[in-house]
Protein backbone atom coordinates (compact mmCIF):
# COMPACT_ATOMS: atom_id res chain seq x y z
CA UNK A 1 0.00 0.00 0.00
CA UNK A 2 2.97 2.26 1.10
CA UNK A 3 4.30 1.64 -2.72
CA UNK A 4 0.92 2.67 -4.31
CA UNK A 5 0.37 5.93 -2.32
CA UNK A 6 4.30 7.24 -2.72
CA UNK A 7 3.62 6.87 -6.87
CA UNK A 8 0.13 8.13 -6.66
CA UNK A 9 0.44 12.70 -5.23
CA UNK A 10 -2.87 12.91 -3.96
CA UNK A 11 -3.02 9.16 -2.14
CA UNK A 12 -2.71 8.23 2.05
CA UNK A 13 -2.89 5.25 4.17
CA UNK A 14 -5.47 5.50 7.26
CA UNK A 15 -4.79 3.74 9.60
CA UNK A 16 -8.45 2.67 11.23
CA UNK A 17 -8.84 0.88 14.77
CA UNK A 18 -9.52 -2.94 12.38
CA UNK A 19 -8.69 -1.65 9.10
CA UNK A 20 -6.09 0.09 6.87
CA UNK A 21 -7.45 2.10 4.30
CA UNK A 22 -5.39 3.39 0.80
CA UNK A 23 -7.73 6.82 0.12
CA UNK A 24 -7.17 8.23 -3.46
CA UNK A 25 -10.10 10.88 -3.21
CA UNK A 26 -7.36 13.79 -3.68
CA UNK A 27 -5.75 11.78 -6.11
CA UNK A 28 -6.10 12.43 -10.42
CA UNK A 29 -9.41 10.28 -10.91
CA UNK A 30 -8.04 8.39 -13.68
CA UNK A 31 -4.59 7.76 -12.34
CA UNK A 32 -6.07 7.06 -8.69
CA UNK A 33 -9.11 4.75 -9.99
CA UNK A 34 -6.41 2.84 -12.12
CA UNK A 35 -3.88 2.83 -8.91
CA UNK A 36 -6.39 1.59 -6.76
CA UNK A 37 -8.08 -1.49 -9.20
CA UNK A 38 -4.39 -2.11 -9.25
CA UNK A 39 -3.64 -2.29 -5.51
CA UNK A 40 -6.75 -3.92 -5.30
CA UNK A 41 -6.17 -6.81 -7.63
CA UNK A 42 -2.38 -7.12 -6.07
CA UNK A 43 -3.54 -7.45 -2.45
CA UNK A 44 -6.39 -9.94 -3.56
CA UNK A 45 -3.74 -11.97 -4.65
CA UNK A 46 -1.20 -11.72 -1.61
CA UNK A 47 -3.64 -12.25 1.29
CA UNK A 48 -5.94 -14.75 -0.44
CA UNK A 49 -4.84 -17.57 2.28
CA UNK A 50 -4.86 -14.72 4.90
CA UNK A 51 -7.65 -14.25 7.20
CA UNK A 52 -8.49 -10.62 5.92
CA UNK A 53 -11.07 -9.09 2.96
CA UNK A 54 -9.61 -6.75 0.45
CA UNK A 55 -12.57 -3.89 -0.85
CA UNK A 56 -12.83 -1.34 -2.80
CA UNK A 57 -15.33 1.74 -2.53
CA UNK A 58 -15.79 5.02 -3.71
CA UNK A 59 -11.74 6.36 -3.31
CA UNK A 60 -10.53 3.55 -1.27
CA UNK A 61 -9.25 0.47 -1.01
CA UNK A 62 -10.04 -1.35 2.59
CA UNK A 63 -8.04 -4.23 4.31
CA UNK A 64 -10.00 -5.36 7.13
CA UNK A 65 -9.68 -9.23 9.38
CA UNK A 66 -12.66 -11.45 8.99
CA UNK A 67 -14.64 -11.90 11.69
CA UNK A 68 -14.49 -8.13 12.68
CA UNK A 69 -17.93 -5.95 12.82
CA UNK A 70 -20.14 -3.56 14.76
CA UNK A 71 -23.06 -5.78 15.35
CA UNK A 72 -21.49 -7.83 18.21
CA UNK A 73 -19.83 -4.72 19.65
CA UNK A 74 -23.40 -3.16 19.74
CA UNK A 75 -25.20 -6.28 21.35
CA UNK A 76 -22.49 -6.32 23.99
CA UNK A 77 -23.16 -2.84 25.03
CA UNK A 78 -26.58 -3.11 25.04
CA UNK A 79 -26.55 -6.62 26.37
CA UNK A 80 -24.07 -5.35 29.60
CA UNK A 81 -26.09 -2.30 30.31
CA UNK A 82 -29.51 -4.15 30.74
CA UNK A 83 -27.28 -6.59 32.78
CA UNK A 84 -26.52 -3.50 34.79
CA UNK A 85 -29.91 -2.22 35.02
CA UNK A 86 -29.06 0.81 32.68
CA UNK A 87 -31.99 0.86 30.34
CA UNK A 88 -31.48 3.42 27.35
CA UNK A 89 -34.21 5.40 26.65
CA UNK A 90 -32.54 7.13 23.43
CA UNK A 91 -30.03 5.33 20.93
CA UNK A 92 -28.42 7.28 18.01
CA UNK A 93 -26.69 4.58 15.46
CA UNK A 94 -25.01 5.75 12.44
CA UNK A 95 -23.14 4.55 9.92
CA UNK A 96 -21.69 5.24 6.46
CA UNK A 97 -21.09 1.84 4.45
CA UNK A 98 -22.01 -2.10 4.16
CA UNK A 99 -20.18 -3.31 7.03
CA UNK A 100 -22.66 -1.13 9.49
CA UNK A 101 -25.57 -3.60 8.75
CA UNK A 102 -25.03 -5.73 11.42
CA UNK A 103 -24.96 -3.13 13.75
CA UNK A 104 -28.72 -1.35 12.50
CA UNK A 105 -29.68 -4.94 12.69
CA UNK A 106 -28.66 -5.06 16.35
CA UNK A 107 -30.72 -2.09 17.49
CA UNK A 108 -33.38 -2.28 15.68
CA UNK A 109 -33.88 -6.21 16.99
CA UNK A 110 -33.34 -4.40 20.51
CA UNK A 111 -36.19 -1.92 20.28
CA UNK A 112 -38.87 -5.34 20.70
CA UNK A 113 -36.36 -6.88 23.30
CA UNK A 114 -35.32 -6.53 27.15
CA UNK A 115 -32.18 -4.51 26.13
CA UNK A 116 -33.90 -0.86 26.18
CA UNK A 117 -36.53 1.53 28.12
CA UNK A 118 -40.35 0.24 27.02
CA UNK A 119 -40.21 4.30 26.04
CA UNK A 120 -36.86 4.06 24.21
CA UNK A 121 -36.06 6.64 20.90
CA UNK A 122 -34.08 4.68 18.50
CA UNK A 123 -32.98 6.36 15.79
CA UNK A 124 -30.66 4.16 13.04
CA UNK A 125 -28.94 6.27 9.90
CA UNK A 126 -26.61 5.67 7.09
CA UNK A 127 -25.10 8.74 5.53
CA UNK A 128 -25.87 8.62 2.30
CA UNK A 129 -29.02 7.39 0.31
CA UNK A 130 -28.12 3.61 -0.13
CA UNK A 131 -29.95 0.15 -0.03
CA UNK A 132 -29.81 -0.83 4.26
CA UNK A 133 -31.13 -1.70 7.31
CA UNK A 134 -31.85 1.53 8.73
CA UNK A 135 -34.95 3.52 8.97
CA UNK A 136 -33.35 7.03 7.50
CA UNK A 137 -30.51 8.32 5.65
CA UNK A 138 -28.50 11.81 5.60
CA UNK A 139 -26.74 12.97 2.80
CA UNK A 140 -23.74 13.52 4.24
Amino acid sequence: MKLYTETTDGSSIETKDSSLLCNYQDADPEFGFCQAKELLDHLKSVLANEPVSVKSGQHIVKVKPHGVNKGPVAEHLLTTMQQRGMLSDFVLCIGDDKSDEDMFEVVMRATVGPYLSPFADVFAYTVGQKCSNDKYYVED
